[in-house]
């Protein structure tokens, strides 16, 4: 095959071709283009073929894979952020098109930011179908697939779902060993779909392509709400905390969310578009969006089962680039992050023995702990707390025999505390749960409860 060239200049437009469900194969197609020439295909595969799909199940099926060919879309797009949108082989509604306008602004908010790119109102959608009636239920059994990334959080909600009696599947995407590792330590039911990208996308980034962040979780998201409908499951589980929803502050630009496909806005408007699109019995939705970063620390804590199994550090999951040689690199603002939200309810040994060193005793880092506290920066784009959750945490340790002679605590103690309003600083508030999520009533008592100190 001769490599693809890409030229951005040249590009006016961005095709949706086509997409198709294989359910012999289980294998989904997803094409696109430019009007510069080429279609580049990716391809996702969804284990248990063959799969028998007739009535509600199978328009279910097809509305779900359009739904994921219009989201999944934000990859190439943003490569040339070409003025017009074209679909060549169906039609949305006027719904539809204002989610996906929601989801490409907002999802490409940081990648608009640090390109120096103004795209709001700029990004439409055409709607040319009428708006649908409502769709009926697919004949969904009550299961769960949960999305696990590796990370504690997701952790925490399987073992919530455990303990509710929740029949669940683990799911992830790709082939990360570290996440397959605490996949199989839940010992439950495993579920990997693997995604292939098209090698265009690679070459163009070679030749120019604008690049940056994309909302990856709003991608999973419509990649596992297939999933359910091809498993015959009813619930899509997330573990997006309260946190999510609230992005960096960028002075003269306002707020930029790096996460914010995690955050309760999409969450919000994408199960909306499920039920009335897709599936009337098809839940998306959140396990923990009533709690803080640190309220989910804590619950992790209380186990020291995964220890030897989880990691939340990024690098681990980069698709190019070097990773590190252990779970945690100990550099990036998720390591700093996590072993800050873990130190005031973990022994100091046991938080060592996780990072294999103690990250808050290590003078190089005060930059990196700085941005997560908002002092002299804004919040890292990174998907970590908020910066009141690292201040609260930061002035706990200071008060702790355990950790408050450690340079970056004792530094935080002689220098930044001192200008803090003391009533903003203890943990306990930030502890208690919020009512603004979408967890289903028989399951949100026990999971309020489970989560008490």
């Amino acid at each position: 095959m001769s490599e693809y060239v890409f030229n951005r200049e040249a590009i006016r437009r961005f095709h949706f071709t086509d997409c198709g469900f294989d359910a012999a194969t289980g294998i989904a197609r997803l094409d696109y283009a430019f009007d510069t020439g080429g279609v580049f295909s990716e391809t996702i595969t969804f284990p248990g073929a063959p799969f028998t799909l007739d009535g509600a199940r199978a328009a279910a099926v097809q509305s779900a894979l359009r739904t994921l060919h219009l989201i999944a879309g934000v990859s190439y797009y943003k490569a040339a952020v070409p003025e017009t949108l074209v679909l060549d082989a169906y039609a949305i509604d006027a719904g539809t098109a204002a989610f996906l306008t929601e989801v490409y602004e907002n999802g490409l908010g940081e990648f608009a930011y640090r390109n120096g790119l103004s795209l709001r109102g700029k990004i439409v959608f055409p709607a040319d179908a009428s708006t649908p009636p409502g769709v009926p239920a697919a004949g969904l059994s009550t299961h769960a697939l949960v999305a696990i990334g590796g990370g504690k959080d997701s952790l925490v909600s399987i073992e919530a779902l455990r303990r509710a009696s929740i029949a669940q599947t683990v799911t992830w995407i790709g082939s990360a060993p570290l996440i397959r590792s605490c996949a199989e330590r839940t010992g439950l039911p495993l579920l990997n779909i693997s995604r292939q990208l098209p090698p265009e996308l690679f070459a163009m980034n070679k030749q120019g392509a604008l690049n940056g962040h994309i909302p990856v979780t709003a991608v999973n998201s419509a990649i596992l709400t297939l999933a359910a409908l091809l498993q015959g499951a009813d619930q899509v589980v997330f573990s997006n905390e309260r946190s999510a929803s609230y992005g960096s502050l960028i002075e003269g630009t306002g707020e930029v969310n790096h996460q914010w496909s995690k955050g309760w806005d999409f969450e919000r408007a994408f199960a909306a578009h499920v039920r009335s699109h897709i599936a009337a019995d098809l839940n998306y939705y959140s396990l923990l969006r009533p709690f803080s970063e640190l309220a989910v620390a804590r619950q992790f804590a209380k186990t020291d089962f995964y220890d030897a199994h989880f990691s939340s550090c990024n690098r681990n999951f980069h698709i190019l680039g070097e990773r590190p040689a252990q779970r945690w690199c100990g550099v990036c603002p998720k390591c700093h992050f996590v072993f800050l939200a873990l130190a005031p309810f973990m022994p100091k040994p046991r938080l060592m023995t996780i990072f294999g060193r103690n990250l808050l005793d290590e003078p190089a880092q005060i930059p990196g702990f700085d941005a997560l506290l908002e002092y002299q920066d804004h919040k890292p784009f990174e998907c970590v707390g908020e910066g009141r959750e690292s201040r609260a945490a930061m002035a706990a340790l200071a008060q702790s025999p355990s950790w408050r002679e450690d340079a970056i605590v004792r530094r935080f103690a002689d220098e930044i505390l001192p200008q803090l309003d003391a009533s903003e600083l203890p943990i306990a508030p930030l502890l208690v749960p919020v009512e603004e999520h979408a967890i289903p009533d028989t399951l949100w008592a026990a999971l309020r409860e489970s989560f008490r100190a």
